[in-house]
């Protein structure tokens, strides 16, 4: 689940992704809330006048935390909608620990990675030139929105499952991000698991 928020830009809507979806979308209307659906699931909210009940003191992608995740709750709830937020508020960018790197099966520039990210194992498929087991980096987990916007699913890649990514200095937006295309490699003074942005 994402929170967009950008009262400058578009006005005094809380936009919540929930899951990332194209349209053609069916809405619904009630009591300054609208539930966005596709092909009957629901996938986000729009709530209207949000700062008249809930405080938000950030602008763009914001962070979630559990009281702001229950104010909204308690918007949807009251406007007549039963559907139940994900109260997930781990954190999306983790230091994960390459364990094992495979070639693709179907792809010759492409490397399945085994990533232990501290509570779980990902497999993830990249096609980084300098990703290597043993390495400590940097994985955007799925429900991750990168600094372009895009939001990180799980996917298949030539056929083969991929739950996150492992990112780059430039795609984290960082300054002096290198020219060259490759993965940010970490030290060891990174702790397995540990958020990578504070």
């Amino acid at each position: 689940m994402n929170l967009f928020y950008n009262p400058k830009g578009v006005g005094d809507v809380a936009f919540i992704q929930i899951e990332p979806s194209v349209g053609p979308f069916e809405y619904e209307q009630k009591h300054g809330v609208v539930e966005i659906k596709k092909e009957n699931e629901v996938v986000g909210y729009n709530i209207f006048n949000v700062s008249n009940n809930v405080t938000i003191n950030d602008n763009g992608h914001i962070k979630l935390t559990t009281e702001l995740i229950k104010d909204l709750q308690q918007l949807i709830t009251e406007a007549g909608f039963d559907y139940q937020l994900d109260t997930d508020v781990s954190p999306k960018f983790v230091v994960g620990y390459v364990e094992t790197k495979e070639k693709h099966p179907n792809a010759d520039k492409l490397s399945v990675l085994n990533v232990n990210v501290g509570t779980e194992k990902l497999q993830i498929v990249c096609g980084a030139p300098n990703v290597e087991s043993g390495q400590k980096v940097v994985v955007a987990k799925v429900g991750a929105v990168m600094p372009s916007g895009m939001v990180i699913k799980d996917a298949q890649l030539r056929g083969v499952d991929s739950s996150g990514m492992i990112c780059s200095m430039k795609e984290l937006n960082l300054p002096n991000a290198p020219k060259e295309k490759g993965i940010m490699v970490l030290n060891d003074d990174y702790d397995i698991g540990q958020a990578f942005f504070e």
